[in-house]
């Protein structure tokens, strides 16, 4: 054993040196599960009793995962050496740190007397939490019981008073960290419904305020253990955030079929585990501040809404509610009170609910379908209500189709949220924009079903449409209206998808979004809901940038709409055509170049523009009294915006013919090539005026416009326009070629050529 540990002396281990030190030095076993757990703890307890020579007054005591016996395969060791006072304590210490640092194992560690640990503990509310995992390793029996058992005790008397702060500190790391159940990539341990909120539950037990390890909890805890366990043996290594790539191997080894059903266990355990937490939340605080008593002595009872009063700061109902046939919009009432008054419902009602409450007839009673579009239009109350109806069933028995959606991971990077969850949050940010619109509660309907299609064969907008409208339908809506719904569901993405990537000085764009919204009633509804999704997807789906595009594409349909007329282009900006060559203007997000009419002009512009890290959102070129123009929309591809001056400088050079920019555009270029999904062209015959649009889906790189532009100029195509599309990792790149449509020669050779510079 001296060898080996003398071997990594000089200095701490890299994780795999560690992994190998730690198997032969102290004999921890790998494998997943409860046993596989102790068995670790066993052999660390094994290897630390061997570094602390038995004396009285010293104990060594083990707290967080050893202290539970809960190690995971690359647990930190977290250690209290406690003393009476005796000399030589530094010493002692270091003779029992040294050797496990050494033996590559990570460390967290104190020397403290009992009192000394008792007043750290009083200040600190993480230092009691820990103290409560506290188990005797090595050592003086009698020292380390006299600190448990204290610490036990004092946290019991004083836990109701530590809750509020400690409540502070954890909805900071819920709000740092999401939560579990609906992240696509959440961190096991840091995450609301993770393993440090079990730990909160643990204590809050031990306070004796409510029963907070229920049944339920603990098995959810024991699975986020071995999904733990898994995730380190997969990775090698210490880690808690369950990424996207290690999700089918940490499936593997828990014999689950794939990563979804993974994604899908983490989150109802994760939902057990915070639905939980908030229950005992509200216990101590309860206990804590205690609540207005009526004449009785009893908890006051306040109506809030017909059939549901508060009690004791909790929903409940009221007793001429529970009969011998509830109603059955009853679940879907309290749940709106819930929303609106922004009070849990008590546990209790929630499981008679589930238990008593009958399904409601189709078609819908109005009162339900009444209380269904209060709940969607509450605003922040809406998340919480609805998710506690979820955690208890009852949200099934409304909409059948939630089953199927319910945690349902979405694979795009831009999505942060399951299905579920991104489905309640738009029609959260759909109440924002619930006044700018005829009938908002057709809005919130269909930001809560645009994506129902998600989870079917074939494309989400179309598959979505029929079982949108037959939720419409049981709703009971009337037939014009789920019509509208359908509409919404199938155009959900017209919007973004024709404003960023279609030229919007286009007629034939204009008149084919007009043709298929209709009317000036549902653009305003799609507008909204376009703004509630992206909202709700992740700050990845939308910018300024965009959110100017499809405002402008709303006015130029309205216009149509409502004039029948279409906008006319905008004219070329007036002093590109005046003054000598070249023209450079610089204003805001516009770059606006005027040059002696040739061809490659376009490529040129956007590749100076990559070279100063400006990506490329909208490019138009044509020709006016012999002058070529260029006017694009930029925005920093990361970072602040470039200076303009030398910016302006080599724009000049450039489209001038200068050869030394044009070599480091060519150098820049090809150094930025790289892998990536295998790239796709797409052709449209009738999506312009003057022109047809080559469509380039492919993996996003810095000067891939200029790339594909210089091909195209080479291959002998005139761009007129471009229009330029991020979705995470992938672009959509939209190229206007000047003429009529090409034959199928023109088209493979002009196919071939964009798919070469990509």
């Amino acid at each position: 054993m001296t060898s080996l540990i003398k071997k990594n002396a000089s200095g701490p281990a890299d994780d795999g040196d560690a992994n190998l030190l730690i198997n032969e030095v102290v004999g921890v076993p790998g494998g997943i599960g409860e046993a596989a757990r102790r068995g670790r703890a066993a052999a660390y307890d094994a290897f630390l009793r061997g570094l602390l020579p038995a004396r009285g007054g010293v104990a060594l005591l083990a707290v967080g995962g050893l202290g539970r016996r809960q190690c995971a395969p690359y647990s930190d060791l977290d250690l209290v050496l406690l003393h009476a006072g005796v000399p030589g304590t530094d010493e002692l210490a270091a003779s029992v740190w040294y050797p496990i640092w050494d033996a590559g194992l990570r460390l967290d560690h104190s020397v403290r007397t009992v009192a000394e640990a008792l007043s750290v503990a009083q200040d600190d509310v993480k230092v009691a939490l820990g103290l409560l995992d506290a188990r005797l390793v090595v050592g003086d029996q009698a020292l380390a019981d006299a600190l448990i058992r204290t610490a036990a005790d004092h946290w019991r008397r004083t836990a109701v008073r530590h809750l509020p702060g400690l409540r502070e500190v954890t909805e900071a790391r819920w709000q740092a960290h999401g939560e579990l159940a609906f992240l696509l990539e959440g961190d096991l341990k840091e995450a609301a419904g993770g393993l440090r909120d079990v730990g909160l539950l643990r204590a809050i037990s031990a306070a004796g305020i409510t029963d907070a390890l229920r049944p339920a909890v603990r098995a959810a805890h024991l699975r986020l253990l071995d999904t733990r366990d898994a995730l380190h043996q997969q990775v090698g290594r210490r880690v808690d955030r369950l990424v996207a790539q290690e999700r089918d191997g940490v499936a593997t080894l828990l014999d689950l079929e794939d990563g979804d059903a993974l994604l899908r266990r983490v989150a109802g355990d994760a939902r057990t585990v915070s639905h939980a937490l908030d229950d005992a939340f509200r216990a101590a605080e309860r206990l804590r501040s205690g609540r207005s008593r009526g004449g009785n002595g009893r908890p006051a009872r306040r109506p809030v809404a017909r059939d549901v009063v508060e009690h004791d700061g909790e929903l409940v109902l009221a007793r001429t509610a529970i009969g011998a046939r509830p109603d059955p919009s009853l679940s879907l009432r309290v749940a709106a009170a819930s929303a609106t008054t922004r009070i849990p419902i008590a546990r209790a009602t929630c499981e008679w609910l589930a238990a008593y409450c009958p399904p409601l007839p189709a078609p819908w009673p109005a009162e339900a379908r009444a209380a269904l579009i209060t709940l969607l239009g509450a605003g922040a109350g809406l998340v919480p209500a609805w998710e506690t109806c979820d955690r208890y069933g009852l949200v099934d028995g409304w909409l059948p189709e939630w089953t199927r959606l319910r945690s349902l991971p979405q694979h795009n990077p831009v999505h942060r949220f399951t299905l579920d969850r991104h489905l309640v949050q738009t029609a959260y940010e759909a109440s924002r924009h619930a006044r700018e619109v005829e009938r908002p509660d057709l809005l919130l309907l269909g930001a809560l079903l645009h994506d129902i299609g998600k989870g079917l064969p074939g494309d989400h907008s179309t598959v979505g449409v029929p079982v949108a409208q037959a939720v419409a339908t049981t709703v009971g809506l009337p037939t014009a209206e789920v019509e509208l719904i359908g509409k919404l569901v199938r155009l959900h993405l017209l919007l973004p998808d024709v404003a960023t990537r279609r030229d919007l000085a286009d007629p034939v764009t204009i008149a084919s979004v007009a043709e298929a919204v209709g009317d000036t009633g549902t653009l305003d509804v799609l507008h909204a809901l376009v703004r509630a999704d992206a909202a709700a997807t992740g700050p990845a789906a939308w910018s300024d940038w965009k959110g100017r595009l499809v405002a402008e594409l709303v006015a130029r349909v309205r216009t149509a709409l409502d004039t029948g007329v279409l906008p006319e282009p905008p004219a070329p900006d007036p002093e590109l055509l005046a003054g000598p060559l070249p023209v450079v203007h610089l204003t805001g997000d516009r770059v606006s170049v005027a040059a002696a009419d040739r061809r490659g002009l376009l490529a040129t512009v956007a590749g100076c523009l990559a070279l100063h890290r400006l990506e490329v959102i909208s490019a138009d070129a044509s020709a006016v009294d012999g002058r070529a123009l260029v006017e694009c929309r930029v925005q920093p591809r990361y970072g602040l915006p470039p200076d303009p001056v030398p910016l302006r400088a080599d724009l000049r050079r450039a489209v001038a013919g200068d050869v030394s920019v044009t070599q480091r555009l060519r150098g820049r270029a090809l150094a930025s090539r790289g892998g990536g999904a295998a790239p796709r062209v797409v052709w449209h015959r009738e999506a312009a005026t003057d022109a047809v649009l080559l469509e380039l889906r492919a993996a996003d790189a810095a000067g891939l416009l200029y790339r594909v532009a210089c091909a195209l100029d080479e291959a002998g195509a005139l761009v007129r326009a471009a229009r330029i599309s991020t979705l995470g990792a992938d672009v959509v790149d939209a190229f206007y070629l000047v003429g009529g449509w090409p034959d199928d020669a023109t088209r493979a050779r002009l196919e071939a050529a964009v798919l070469a510079a990509v």
